[in-house]
């Protein structure tokens, strides 16, 4: 390949995966043609692309990257699998899709420009954004719950009093006129 076409891929891959913080290292080389194609367009339905890259263009391109770390697995055939969403959302798809195409090899994923990669297995075990947010959402919830209660049960016994009273003085005022006139 010469070297003006090695740039313009270095290229590609740069304004492809430049912006990219995340991204899973997988190997297709046992499918077909057939299941490739399938696997892609499921992929796509999901809103992921996989793309197979040149290993040595891959590693130039991202150099300066987020996802320089990543080029250290770029090992043998390799694609690139990314996508609107986390590495874990890509993961968790990667692993269902494993079912259907055995011959997937799942290599490693890049979490959110963190230097570590982990293998895409554990990665799919780890919870996603929105199931975190649930659990802030939850233990930030559950001290002002508590408050709540600590802060009705005496109130209520207050109101309960403040009730009786106003009853009992409705009660009384309405017999002192009865008494007045007899």
């Amino acid at each position: 390949m010469s070297k003006p076409i090695k740039d313009l891929m270095t290229k590609e891959y740069q304004q492809r995966y430049g912006q990219s913080a995340s991204a899973c290292v997988v190997s297709v080389i046992g499918l077909d043609a057939i299941s490739t194609n399938k696997l892609r367009g499921e992929l796509r339905a999901k809103n992921l692309r996989l793309q197979v890259v040149k290993n040595s263009l891959a590693r130039r391109a991202f150099g300066n990257t987020a996802l320089a770390p990543l080029g250290d697995a770029l090992d043998g055939p390799c694609a690139l699998v990314t996508g609107s969403g986390s590495a874990i959302d890509i993961a968790k798809v990667l692993v269902d899709m494993k079912k259907t195409y055995p011959k997937i090899e799942l290599r490693v994923g890049m979490l959110d420009g963190d230097p570590r990669l982990i293998d895409i297995e554990q990665l799919s075990k780890m919870k996603g954004r929105m199931e975190l947010l649930g659990e802030v959402a939850g233990i930030l919830r559950g001290p002002g719950a508590r408050l709540a209660g600590c802060l009705a049960g005496p109130a209520g016994r207050i109101a309960g009093c403040v009730k009786a009273i106003v009853e009992k003085g409705g009660e009384s005022k309405a017999e002192e006129p009865a008494a007045a006139s007899a």
